[in-house]
């Protein structure tokens, strides 16, 4: 008897302590109560300030990869061949984010042909084509290329290419829209199936609409803006030396490339001696040799081959190189935030300074970075440090993209 008396006294204490712990509980923005701590004002009444009641987070949008942030150590670890000295070795913090865990595909960007060819002009679906004749070649036979690598079904998972910056700029933009109105469009049809919940949703959502049929931000059914990753996201991600923590806020080591160590082979396990990136070994050798190829890949390859990184990020070093947000300038380590940092435009070092007018310089105001390296490059460039630039307008077939996004709000 005295012990089951001593169970029903420890199970009555965990009930009251439950209890005592909810009624203490303070709001947080995903449960924010039904009344403002500031006025004291019930929330949601039928003429006062409405917020919805719950929120479980950002959701994460379709093919992206959460990367949390943090301090590293940005710039070169390779050997600077040409002595430019154009990304010296800072340290900085990255707040963080969301990236598409592959490059654009053929197939995602022929679905964004499709939508705008019906809803916008003539002349904007023509500014949209990708040029595919950057494949063409006056030595070179790669007439193939230039007419089916876009379109043909066989090479609908291999990254875009011939897209300039400011095609992946609006390809971004639209990509938001689409997203953001299929997220509402299914959070306001839920309570067909959902029941009363599915119905309170809708009656919440529908009465914090947009003209135009978006739902507001307010409603927390819509996601913050896709757009090109800033440098130094870009090169945050790629090296993913959240693989290397081993000890509080110690790493074991630095990463020239988004593996461990110098090779470009797998060092270990089933598939040790494999490749682990699309990239130009040397002069005339793409891919090897028949019956024993290195990479697998004469040009570029699905977008989800070779070994994620540790952010779970696909061809982060290879296969295409990727535009970044910034602006290129060769002294950007120099005038740089150490938080977020990005390059807009020509600020504190401004494109005169270069001498584009009289031919001196390539570089202005429209000339943008791209990194990463490609299946026409050496393993010099793989490496997430290095950098190169473009102008905006300008496309090649080593050239690709993909997206970011901001995380925004609380802590995953």
């Amino acid at each position: 008897m005295m012990r089951i008396a001593s169970v029903y006294y420890l199970l009555g204490a965990m009930v009251l302590l439950t209890t005592a712990c909810k009624k203490n509980k303070t709001p947080d923005s995903a449960h924010i109560g039904k009344n403002s701590t500031a006025t004291g004002i019930a929330y949601n009444t039928k003429e006062g300030f409405s917020t919805p009641k719950s929120f479980k987070g950002q959701p994460t949008g379709p093919n992206l990869v959460y990367v949390e942030g943090g301090r590293f150590v940005m710039g070169s670890l390779e050997e600077d061949v040409a002595g430019v000295h154009d990304n010296v070795e800072r340290t900085v913090t990255v707040q963080s984010f969301f990236m598409d865990e592959t490059e654009i595909a053929n197939v995602h960007y022929l679905e964004y042909l499709h939508a705008i060819q019906k809803d916008s002009t003539q002349e904007f679906y023509e500014a949209a084509l990708p040029d595919t004749t950057v494949w063409a070649g006056e030595m070179a036979f790669n007439d193939t290329y230039v007419d089916q690598y876009l379109r043909y079904p066989g090479f609908r998972m291999y990254p875009v290419v011939g897209v300039s910056w400011v095609q992946a700029q609006d390809y971004s933009a639209w990509r938001t829209g689409a997203v953001n109105n299929d997220l509402a469009r299914k959070a306001t049809s839920g309570g067909k199936k959902k029941g009363k919940k599915g119905e309170e949703a809708t009656a919440e959502a529908s009465s914090q609409q947009y003209t135009g049929g978006r739902a507001a931000i307010e409603t927390g059914f819509v996601l913050p803006n896709y757009r090109l990753p800033t440098e130094a996201e870009w090169e945050y991600a790629a090296k993913a030396l959240i693989g290397t923590q081993y000890l509080d806020e110690n790493q074991s080591n630095q990463r020239i490339y988004p593996w461990d160590g110098s090779s470009m082979r797998k060092s270990s396990g089933k598939k040790k001696g494999t490749m682990l990136a699309n990239y130009k070994r040397g002069r005339g050798d793409y891919a090897g040799i028949a019956g024993k190829t290195n990479d697998g890949a004469i040009i570029t390859d699905e977008v989800y081959s070779y070994p994620p990184n540790d952010f779970g990020l696909y061809n982060m070093a290879g296969n295409v190189n990727e535009w970044v947000w910034d602006v290129y300038r060769p002294t950007t380590f120099q005038t740089f935030s150490d938080l977020n940092p990005v390059r807009r435009d020509g600020y504190l070092d401004d494109e005169k300074n270069y001498g584009k007018k009289d031919n001196n310089s390539m570089l202005d105001n429209r000339t943008r970075v791209y990194k990463g390296g490609s299946w026409a490059d050496i393993a010099y460039w793989l490496a997430p440090g290095t950098r190169r630039y473009l102008d905006q307008d300008s496309s090649t077939a080593t050239i690709g993209f993909r997206c970011s996004m901001i995380a925004s709000g609380r802590k995953r």
